[in-house]
């Protein structure tokens, strides 16, 4: 038995061995065959590019992905992207300007997100008793037509009945971040445009000038804003109603606060613009590992669940409801009043046209 022993045990060893030296050498090659892929992105995004899992999941596939985060309006306008292997902005107009100066360059419809509001229960219900919000049970809606209607009016918190829970002397205003930088910004814009062009998208320099005095009030009156969509959000967050009682967001933000952050106040109220518009976060690559990288980002069932959990929308809809369930996010399944935004150069007219009452 002993005579046996021995030489099992130096098989053993042997083999134990040449396990270890042929996992290592697999790890080293796997490390060797690691494509370093540079892009950038909105703000929004950079959680969902950090989690360790989306990371292992980038690396198994060969990419070691570094982002940098930049407004998308900024992505599309200020950036020479010839540095970087993709860019991905938020929202149509973005991209549609990025694949315009980049030849070859080409775009996947990853994940989008519909424009909402952030706001609270007390002022959703002073909103309610005006008539122009409802109540949809597990959220809220804002008729956009008679929010703008009291823009126009100039209408104040103090001007509406029932505002004992918020009779500050405050403008009835949503609450962005900088329309010359942000693509929430810029959403909100579209949305506004739209409604105040007789329910059409803007086309032209004529209904450009018709629309002006209106939708550059929503920004101007605001005063200072970020050019980021998390700042705004994190305000909210931070400082309650009486910084900001309604907040132009992205629906994803209120989800992955829930799922990820930490968690939301029952006090908490999410409210969608009534019509809404939609976000599509569109990847764009700028050379061969960009597309790979868009394909993955694409087609891969892994990474498409991961986007689910930090709020955003895909094809996987099943998991989107069995996720927001679960952490008691309750969200319409399907938004049936939603609109498109104007074109590019459309949308970039009226940026200019407010840009230029800052200065």
């Amino acid at each position: 038995m002993k005579r046996l022993l021995g030489p099992i045990l130096l098989a053993v060893l042997i083999l134990g061995v040449g396990a270890a030296i042929f996992i290592s050498v697999r790890q080293q090659i796997t490390l060797r065959q690691v494509v370093p892929v540079r892009g950038l992105i909105g703000s929004e995004k950079e959680p969902f590019f950090k989690d360790p899992r989306v990371i292992d999941v980038l690396r198994k596939h060969g990419f070691e992905v570094q982002v940098e985060k930049a407004g998308s309006r900024t992505i599309a306008t200020d950036y020479d992207l010839q540095e970087y292997d993709f860019a991905f902005p938020a929202g149509v107009p973005a991209a549609e300007k990025i694949r315009q100066n980049y030849a070859g360059s080409k775009s996947y419809d990853v994940f989008f997100t519909p424009m909402a509001i952030a706001s609270w229960e007390d002022i959703a219900q002073i909103l309610v008793a005006n008539g122009v919000a409802q109540d949809q049970g597990d959220y809220y809606t804002l008729d956009m037509h008679g929010y703008l209607d009291w823009v126009s009016e100039g209408k104040r918190w103090s001007d509406l009945q029932h505002n004992a829970d918020y009779p500050v002397n405050k403008s009835v205003l949503i609450v962005s971040t900088d329309v010359r930088k942000s693509n929430s910004a810029a959403m909100y814009l579209a949305l506004a445009s739209y409604i105040a062009n007789g329910d059409n998208v803007v086309q032209n320099n004529a209904e450009i000038q018709t629309v002006q005095p209106l939708v550059e009030s929503l920004f101007l009156k605001q005063g200072y804003t970020e050019y980021s969509s998390e700042a705004p959000f994190e305000d909210y967050l931070v400082m309650g109603a009486g910084k900001a009682p309604l907040v132009m967001i992205y629906e994803a933000q209120f989800i992955s606060q829930a799922a990820q952050g930490g968690g939301l106040s029952d006090q908490m109220a999410l409210m969608y613009p009534e019509p809404t518009i939609y976000s599509k976060h569109i990847f764009v690559s700028l050379g061969a590992n960009g597309e790979r990288l868009g394909e993955l980002l694409l087609n891969d069932p892994e990474l498409q669940r991961l986007a689910v959990e930090y709020g955003f929308r895909n094809s996987d809809q099943a998991y989107f409801k069995e996720f927001t369930r679960s952490h008691q996010v309750n969200v319409p399944d399907t938004l049936v009043d939603v609109i498109e935004p104007p074109s590019y150069e459309i949308l970039e007219r009226m940026i200019q046209e407010i840009e230029q009452k800052y200065q």
